[in-house]
């Protein structure tokens, strides 16, 4: 079975450094990232979103932060794999787009004269993914002032387990997060973690009837309106079936971390696909996705 990891035919790539890089390490490619990290800044200084009301807002970047704990690195994450930036950025495009499988992602590279093993596609995915997602949060649009809060339910190792998301009135998925448990304490985990990421406070939030949401909501967001009519919340509703049908291919997510990652890595395409990101914006949107991984793949 071939191995992702670095072996005796590993080559490092000469690919830009990471965001968390020090310029007097690497100077040519840290500029290389930094420049991409401000051409995504400079673009949402300029930006506006209009809300619900009609109201021309300013959108407010979301800046990267480095994870607590782990030391900035001075390589490339790509550095060390047997295969080149491009081949690992497009199998993972592709598994998180399109309805595929490992094994349907292994045969696709294979007609393209790329043989790789099926689980060397699942390492991709899970070392990578969250990768993309950090490098592409300084050129993420701020969401909207209407949220959109609801809980569906997955198979993770045959356990259900309930999958808290949030949309705002543009279509942006907000934020996701796997529970164990649909009680109060997994909602406000869900909201605690989706203000701090996104930085914003929305004015109003739509939901069910769900018991547990007036107490957080009025504890973390006392002064947003909280609605709860029957029908307001088809937005949300609609949207999980995005989800459902991207998870229907696979034979089941084994893990909590599985769950995390291929959710996590849905919405973020589905967000760059619907152009709440400043990644391939000269691209057309057929070709928007290609091209924001192709930008996303320098900046790691």
């Amino acid at each position: 079975m071939p191995s992702d990891a670095a072996s005796e035919h590993a080559v490092p790539h000469a690919t830009a450094c990471s965001l968390t890089g020090s310029v007097d390490d690497h100077p040519t490619t840290y500029r290389a990232t930094a420049a991409v990290r401000g051409r995504c800044r400079r673009r949402n200084a300029g930006a506006v979103l209009r809300s619900s009301t009609g109201v021309i807002r300013q959108a407010v970047p979301v800046r990267l932060t480095a994870r607590r704990g782990v030391a900035p690195s001075s390589r490339s994450a790509f550095a060390g794999f047997r295969f080149p930036p491009e081949v690992i950025v497009v199998a993972v495009r592709w598994y998180l787009r399109f309805g595929l499988s490992y094994r349907d992602v292994e045969e696709l590279l294979a007609e393209r004269g790329v043989h790789v093993d099926h689980v060397t596609v699942y390492r991709w995915v899970h070392r990578f993914m969250p990768l993309l997602a950090d490098a592409a949060r300084p050129c993420r649009h701020s969401p909207g002032d209407r949220w959109f809060a609801d809980e569906t339910y997955v198979k993770v190792g045959g356990q259900w387990r309930y999958v808290y998301r949030a949309v705002d009135q543009f279509g942006q998925v907000i934020d996701v997060y796997v529970s164990a448990r649909r009680d109060t304490a997994a909602a406000r985990r869900f909201f605690r973690h989706a203000l701090a990421t996104t930085r914003a406070r929305p004015t109003e939030v739509v939901t069910d009837r769900a018991a547990v949401y007036p107490a957080v909501l009025d504890e973390l967001l006392p002064t947003a309106w909280h609605h709860d009519e029957r029908y307001a919340n088809n937005k949300i509703e609609a949207d999980h079936g995005r989800l459902k049908h991207r998870l229907r291919p696979m034979r089941g997510l084994r893990n909590d971390r599985t769950a995390t990652v291929i959710i996590g890595g849905h919405a973020f395409v589905q967000n760059v696909r619907r152009g709440h990101y400043e990644l391939g914006v000269d691209a057309p949107p057929a070709l928007r996705l290609s091209a924001a991984f192709t930008e996303l793949a320098t900046a790691i």
